[in-house]
């Protein structure tokens, strides 16, 4: 698990009583889902962030030779992909973290990016950092794809021990 110390992002410091755990990833859907945190949740009491992101561990692929053999890929292309998802996962929590700069109030960041399914990682960050609040935003999946998917936030609703707010992007159907 990789953790990031936060830092207080306005000039004082304070401990903060409430922990809120947001979820991000490359989507805009965790995006809002941060500012509406931010605006809604942060500005009513003075809080801690914890900013999530989960990463997938490359996999072993297999691909179908033109032969018919097939091939797996090598350790070395294994590894370039570790990189780019290591890089990914920067971008991401970059991003967040300049969200919160950028929010009015005093906020406290802490930065967790940890490889696995984002089901079980969110879970686990919540409950290791003693959350009162995980936030993570809705992609807006239909049944279908839910059933194909799954679902990330259904799956924190019902397993994550503190309540989960799911946010919805405004104009969004489901």
């Amino acid at each position: 698990m990789e953790v990031a110390g936060g830092g207080v992002v306005s000039a004082s410091s304070s401990s903060s009583p409430r922990r809120v755990v947001v979820a991000v990833d490359e989507s805009e859907e965790s995006m809002h889902a941060l500012s509406w945190c931010l605006s809604n949740v942060v500005s009513a009491a003075k809080a801690a962030v914890v900013l999530v992101h989960a990463r997938s561990p490359p996999r072993p692929f297999y691909y179908p030779a033109v032969d018919g053999a097939g091939c797996l890929l090598t350790q070395q292309v294994m590894d370039s992909m570790d990189q780019y998802m290591a890089s990914a996962a920067d971008t991401v929590v970059t991003k967040a973290k300049s969200l919160c700069t950028a929010f009015p109030n005093q906020v406290r960041v802490e930065t967790c990016v940890e490889k696995g399914d984002p089901r079980d990682v969110i879970c686990g960050a919540a409950e290791k950092a003693g959350a009162d609040m995980v936030v993570m935003g809705s992609h807006g999946y239909g049944f279908l794809q839910r059933a194909l998917l799954g679902s990330v936030s259904n799956h924190c609703v019902h397993n994550c021990k503190c309540p989960v707010v799911v946010v919805k992007r405004p104009g969004s159907k489901q």
